[in-house]
């Protein structure tokens, strides 16, 4: 007989084993293979079948790369421990499966161990355009062949370096409505840069514009929109502008930014740390995306608790 478990598979919003997880309170998970069903492996055909010829055109070159270093079927979703198998060799990182939401502070602070929390569901077949949430093919084929370049991978430890850095700024101010204002404002300014950069980031390369963010070279329809719409402003990568800018998840994005390349986005990082250390990033503009109490408490708290792990 089959059971529901085995009948929704691993579709997003649709899967038991990721719900039982989520209950017993599991962030991080193991990735049960049989559980995909036909309907999952069609998914992720028919994903790369609409991306692979927009990747050639409209991807920088790093990441087409990167492709090709994963080894990365065409035809059915991968296995983690096969894309570690490619990856962990370049640059030391690793896809390890989440059974979800990961809270800030912790996917921060997987970054900086070389680890990026995976989702490893994937959308509906019959609904490939837009998915607010995270899948498998957003995680795998957006973000991880990016991971396969050593300079990338820097500008994520570094990054994520500053989740830490946030967390103890300010605990020694003791009034606790200014600790927690300045605390909520560097997480904003730091899910900012990341959304402008390396969700939703452009560069430059052979005198063109290109992409390399993983919102983008997910998405079939806004990676074509974000190079060619008339309706798309492209403005040189400016560091207060990306931290003061506040972004929607559900449109595509009218606001992008160019960088010249992984080295430069790696100094932008740097100026970001100064920042942060300064106090530049105490008082950003209000505005979206909200942070939730959990995510702030999990940066006034850190140092004070342990954090635990579920393997």
């Amino acid at each position: 007989m089959t059971t529901h478990q085995e009948f929704c598979g691993l579709t997003t919003t649709k899967a038991p084993f990721i719900e039982s997880a989520q209950k017993e309170g599991q962030i991080f998970i193991h990735q049960p293979y049989e559980l995909y069903s036909e309907d999952n492996q069609e998914a992720w055909s028919k994903l790369y079948a609409l991306l692979c010829p927009k990747w050639e055109r409209f991807a920088n070159a790093k990441f087409l790369q990167g492709v090709r270093s994963l080894c990365l079927q065409p035809d059915r979703i991968p296995t983690l421990e096969e894309v570690n198998l490619f990856l962990e060799p370049l640059t030391g990182f690793k896809a390890k499966a989440v059974s979800g939401y990961v809270p800030t502070f912790l996917f921060f602070d997987s970054l900086k161990r070389r680890e990026f929390p995976t989702t490893i569901t994937i959308r509906d077949s019959r609904t490939l355009r837009y998915l607010p949430e995270p899948d498998i093919f957003h995680d795998i084929a957006g973000h991880v062949p990016m991971h396969t370049d050593r300079i990338f991978a820097d500008v994520l430890v570094k990054f994520g370096s500053l989740a830490e850095v946030a967390a103890k700024r300010h605990g020694s101010i003791a009034n606790e409505k200014e600790r927690m204002a300045k605390t909520q404002s560097n997480i904003q300014a730091l899910a900012r840069f990341f959304w402008f950069t390396i969700e939703f980031g452009l560069m430059r390369e052979n005198g063109s514009v290109c992409v390399y963010g993983s919102g983008l070279l997910s998405s079939a329809d806004e990676i074509e929109h974000a190079i060619l719409s008339p309706n798309v402003q492209r403005h040189p990568f400016q560091l207060e502008w990306a931290i003061n800018q506040s972004f929607e998840i559900d449109r595509f994005q009218p606001l992008l930014f160019i960088v010249e390349s992984f080295e430069h986005l790696y100094e932008e990082v740097g100026q970001l740390e100064e920042w942060l250390l300064s106090g530049k990033l105490d008082n950003v503009s209000p505005g979206e995306p909200g942070i939730s109490e959990g995510d702030l408490q999990a940066f006034l708290s850190h140092g004070q608790e342990k954090i635990e792990y579920n393997h």
